[in-house]
């Protein structure tokens, strides 16, 4: 009898290859295989289907992540809540002020990834929007005294995303596909 996979399972799944595959495979993130392999990333896939349903889960994990120095960063991935990317970027705003509220400006900062997302003053294809698309949406928890460190060791922080837009550019749509299936 063939065991049934939830939703969940593949978005966890599709959430580690991509991290795997593309962020730290194309060393678009610096800082990610290091964290990867102190076991120091949360994956969390959450039920939520709404705003309003992932409010809670949100709280619960920026208060486990500013208390649980085990965890360095936290992917809060939600496949079934904020799939238009317009609701994804007004759900942004409740996040920021949800960290502020809770006290955790300047300790936990978010990070946002999208499967449709769209910098501004791009189109939709643009493969320069590649580095913040993601599987499933998601908000990226991050500890700031870690993005910290990690700036005062990097040569050249700041050339970091003009870097991963080149490398992207040069790769060509097609060729991330290969890597890493549709996103």
């Amino acid at each position: 009898m063939k065991a049934s996979v939830s939703k969940n399972d593949v978005a966890l799944t599709a959430t580690r290859h991509w991290v795997e595959r593309f962020v730290i495979g194309l060393g678009l993130c610096p800082f990610a295989h290091h964290e990867l392999m102190r076991d120091r990333v949360r994956f969390h896939v959450c039920e939520a289907r709404s705003a309003l349903d992932l409010i809670p889960v949100l709280e619960a994990e920026l208060e486990r992540i500013s208390t649980d120095g085990d965890i360095g960063t936290t992917l809060l991935i939600h496949p079934r809540a904020l799939t238009a990317f317009d609701a994804y970027l007004d759900f942004l705003e409740i996040a920021d002020q949800m960290v502020t509220g809770m006290g955790l400006e300047g300790i936990i900062q978010i990070a946002s990834f999208h499967p449709d997302y769209q910098f501004e003053g791009t189109t939709a294809d643009d493969v320069s929007n590649m580095t913040n698309r993601s599987p499933y949406p998601m908000l990226h928890l991050i500890r700031e005294a870690d993005i910290t460190r990690a700036v005062e060791n990097h040569p050249d922080i700041e050339g970091i995303p003009a870097a991963n837009i080149a490398r992207l550019r040069v790769m060509g749509r097609e060729a991330i596909k290969t890597l890493i299936g549709p996103v």
